[in-house]
């Protein structure tokens, strides 16, 4: 049941001959992932949060928000994460879904395009995959030698 609970919750182990970082330094890979170029920010957790670090992004677009959050456990060199995300794609007032726990997931939109012979064709105008901002996280975490460990409850 191992190996099938771990891809459910997308825990992934480090290389073996990897030697573990202390936590400052994973703490440090993790919070240096932040820049211009990406769609998501990484900052310390607020108490509330439960958590050491949290990574979000919003992606107004399609109505989306993406919050993972991380909590590092030194003893055994792994972090736990837990990705969250709402949506709200309807129009009005209703309400957001919510999911937890690992679920990758392809944001598109659409747009019909005439071509000069006169055919219409669906053309991608706006795409957004969840790895973007996951895939950064969990190879940081596995670059320092530590676990990436997927939860369900921080």
């Amino acid at each position: 049941m191992g190996r099938l609970w771990d891809k459910l919750t997308g825990t992934q182990r480090p290389d073996s001959g990897v030697a573990p970082l202390q936590s400052g330094e994973v703490r440090a890979a993790l919070l240096a992932l932040n820049g211009p170029d990406v769609l998501y920010h990484v900052r310390n957790a607020l108490p509330a949060e439960k958590a050491d670090l949290v990574a979000e992004c919003k992606i107004p677009r399609v109505g989306v928000t993406l919050k993972t959050r991380m909590r590092l456990i030194p003893e055994k060199h792994e972090v736990r994460f837990l990705d969250e995300r709402w949506e709200n794609r309807s129009s009005g007032n209703a309400e957001a879904q919510y999911g937890r726990g690992h679920a990758p997931a392809v944001y598109r939109q659409w747009e019909t395009k005439q071509d000069p012979d006169g055919s219409r064709r669906k053309v991608e105008t706006f795409r957004f995959d969840t790895r973007e901002m996951t895939d950064p996280l969990r190879k940081a975490v596995l670059g320092s030698g530590w676990t990436y460990r997927g939860v369900f409850k921080l």
